[in-house]
């Protein structure tokens, strides 16, 4: 057999390598493009008692969950303030090899303790943790409501993972802050509940549970609020743009007590590209009402320059755009108070899995309750890959 001369071996190898390189780059871009969630499937719930100990500690009030793929384990963030024990998140581990989720499935393995910049556990009363996000350098972002009535600021801070040190804090824009004159900043107890990273680990998402005072009302019984959704550029740790997210109206058919409550608990990033899942959780009195949103900020537009969006034309700011996943009432469970929200760990058929918690309040007519659901996200890849016919797509 003739040998190939050097300009036909190049040219071929022209040929074959440059379509991969560009294949590859298309790929990577296409991994990291936006992804939308096909469907849904509820595969389970499991609870833990209210009053369970683990480590001589009370498990409870489970406000913020997220997921370690390399450990599979999954962090849990508690809202106690320091009264049944120093601010802390619990690891868990949570059995999904099944395919589905059962009440022996979940159980707690560890605590670790919150420490200060003098590496002592947060004082009772300075902290009320919601929030919490696991990043690729073995360290958690947790948020913190504050506390309006006693001036209490919120805070993110970056802690390291093992050892609960905080090493760094995130700046709080001014118009966020407690006000003495209560005019303008968030309102108690309806603040930073939500924290997310973007996969790439470039950009933090947090967003205020209600209003900010100056930007309209607190949600009430048929009467949405405008959240804000505050982004933070991890490269540099500074803010760097604000969106509206208006909240559903939800009026109860039914409420004898009068009590109601509702916000945005949490956020999920899905992807780089401003794609979420958020809940929306209310209180009714007699119940929770809790939906599931996939949402998107492709086309919302950046308030970050403005202190108040009241004064504001409404036309003229484009809140984040959101579709309806799931109402959870349709569920065959008793919902409870559902707060966060994460991606799992991979089930059998390879599909994500998607995990919700309630914060029991450590009240003894509650449970700490995890919900488990199957998606399918569709990548823009697959979308391609499926228009152009290609087998298995």
């Amino acid at each position: 057999m003739p040998r190939l001369s050097k300009p036909r071996k190049l040219s071929l190898i022209f040929i074959f390598i440059i379509p991969l390189i560009l294949i590859s780059f298309l790929i990577s871009n296409f991994v990291f493009a936006s992804s939308i969630v096909n469907s849904i499937e509820f595969i389970g719930q499991a609870t833990l008692p209210t009053g369970l100990i683990f480590q001589k500690t009370e498990v409870g009030g489970l406000s913020g969950i997220t997921y370690d793929a390399k450990n599979n384990l999954y962090y849990a963030i508690s809202d106690d303030r320091g009264q049944k024990a120093p601010p802390r998140f619990y690891t868990l581990t949570i059995d999904l090899s099944k395919g589905k989720l059962t009440n022996n499935d979940v159980m707690p393995v560890a605590i670790t303790n919150l420490l200060d910049n003098n590496n002592q556990p947060f004082l009772p009363k300075t902290t009320d943790t919601e929030g919490i996000a696991l990043t690729n350098k073995d360290t958690i972002f947790v948020s913190s409501e504050g506390d309006v009535h006693r001036l209490v600021n919120p805070f993110i801070k970056e802690f390291a993972l093992a050892s609960g040190q905080t090493i760094s804090t995130l700046p709080i824009p001014d118009k966020f802050l407690p006000d003495p004159q209560k005019q303008k900043g968030i309102r108690n107890n309806l603040a930073f509940e939500s924290l997310t990273i973007t996969p790439n680990q470039k950009f933090l998402f947090t967003a205020t549970e209600n209003a900010l005072i100056q930007d309209g009302v607190a949600a009430k019984s048929g009467v949405g609020t405008s959240s804000r959704i505050l982004v933070y550029n991890l490269l540099t740790k500074q803010p760097a743009q604000e969106f509206l997210y208006q909240t559903e109206p939800v009026t109860p058919l039914f409420n004898p007590t009068g009590k109601f409550a509702s916000g945005l608990p949490d956020l999920l990033a899905l992807d780089n590209e401003g794609h979420f899942l958020s809940i929306e959780r209310s209180f009714t009195g007699l119940g929770f009402t809790v939906f599931l949103f996939q949402v998107s900020l492709d086309n919302a537009t950046d308030i970050h320059n403005l202190d108040s969006i009241a004064k504001i034309d409404p036309d003229k700011i484009k809140p984040a755009e959101k579709k309806l996943l799931l109402d959870l009432r349709t569920l065959d469970v008793s919902l409870d108070n559902i707060e966060g929200l994460t991606l799992g760990a991979k089930l059998p058929d390879g599909q994500p899995s998607l995990i919700l918690i309630s914060d029991n309040n450590f009240n003894g007519l509650q449970q700490t309750q995890i919900l488990a659901f199957k998606l399918k996200i569709e990548s823009p890849l697959t979308r391609l890959l499926r228009r152009f016919k290609i087998p298995n797509f």
